[in-house]
């Protein structure tokens, strides 16, 4: 006997709400679950789970700086790894000033090729680093056109070609010393659709969320816990193109909020969030529409900043 059509739509209706609802529902839902009735495990600090050394890369400023300062306040040994060393080592006084840790910096340009990665490797060697945050980034907000070759090159050097080589690296290092971790790569919102007039970017970050969502599959059976992070607007250098944004709100939060809320979801073993309540509330917001709806309202957003910087 044929349904009727009115049964067959209600069915695809109530599939597509539940399959919406356990995207935006399956992080907060873990948080609240672990948060209120976890077991002795889930209690455990970040230095217990994945150990007492973590490699931060692009920790000069930013999230990347805050999010140093928030897992030294946990207790864990750091290594800053940034290009400017005046700024690591402001970095590095400021987090022994206030931290009991120890600290290291290292010099490294993601710019400059495949010789950047001995140079990490080499000074990474005798540390017993098992936390990798692969957090360092560069943007150019406007169209394609106005983007350099060299620009180009360095941006897709620096936001995926670092996370890949590290990933690769800190993975192949646990294995072979049989070790459990944690790594964590930065992406981004604009993971979620194409963004015109930041294509570059937007595409580098949804290569950071293929790439991971696989390399979880890959490292679980290991013991290696792997994240994404996927913040929307933080108040950071990357978004001086806007006095908006760099104004902070509800759902822009600061660095520093950002990452004691996403330090603190590392703690809780989540493998997929975008690090901040409000960032999750706004989320599942925008994923109501259409990716192809969402498109067209970032382009005009984009498109609008790309025309303030001519």
């Amino acid at each position: 006997m044929f349904i009727s059509l009115s049964t067959f739509l209600i069915s695809v209706g109530v599939y597509a709400l539940a399959a919406y609802l356990y995207e935006q529902l399956r992080t907060p839902y873990r948080l609240l679950k672990l948060r209120l009735l976890g077991d002795a495990r889930h209690r455990l600090s970040i230095k217990e789970r994945f150990g007492s050394w973590a490699a931060i890369t692009g920790s000069s400023d930013g999230i990347g700086k805050a999010y140093a300062m928030e897992l030294a306040r946990s207790d864990i040994n750091v290594v800053l790894i940034a290009r400017n060393e005046e700024k690591l080592k402001a970095v590095a006084k400021e987090i022994t000033t206030e931290c009991n840790v120890q600290v290291k910096i290292v010099i490294a340009d993601f710019t400059q090729g495949l010789a950047v990665y001995d140079h990490i490797e080499q000074e990474l060697k005798d540390l017993p680093v098992t936390i990798l945050i692969n957090n360092v980034g560069i943007g150019f907000p406007g169209g394609i056109a106005r983007v350099s070759k060299d620009e180009a090159q360095q941006l897709i050097d620096t936001n995926v070609v670092a996370a890949a080589q590290l990933s690769r690296y800190f993975l192949q290092r646990l294995r072979s010393e049989t070790k459990k971790g944690a790594i964590v790569n930065v992406s981004s919102g604009t993971e979620l659709q194409p963004m015109p007039y930041a294509a570059l970017y937007a595409a580098s970050k949804a290569f950071m969320r293929s790439f991971t969502l696989a390399l979880q599959w890959e490292a679980a059976p290991l013991g290696i816990h792997v994240q994404l992070l996927s913040p929307n607007f933080v108040v950071t250098k990357i978004n001086s193109y806007s006095k908006r944004i760099m104004s902070g709100g509800l759902f822009i939060p600061t660095a520093e909020q950002y990452a004691r809320s996403a330090v603190a979801q590392l703690r809780d073993g989540v493998d997929e969030t975008p690090g901040y309540f409000w960032h999750h509330v706004q989320n599942a917001a925008m994923t109501v529409f259409p990716w192809r709806l969402r498109l067209n309202l970032s382009q005009i957003f984009f498109k609008t900043l790309a025309d303030k910087k001519k």
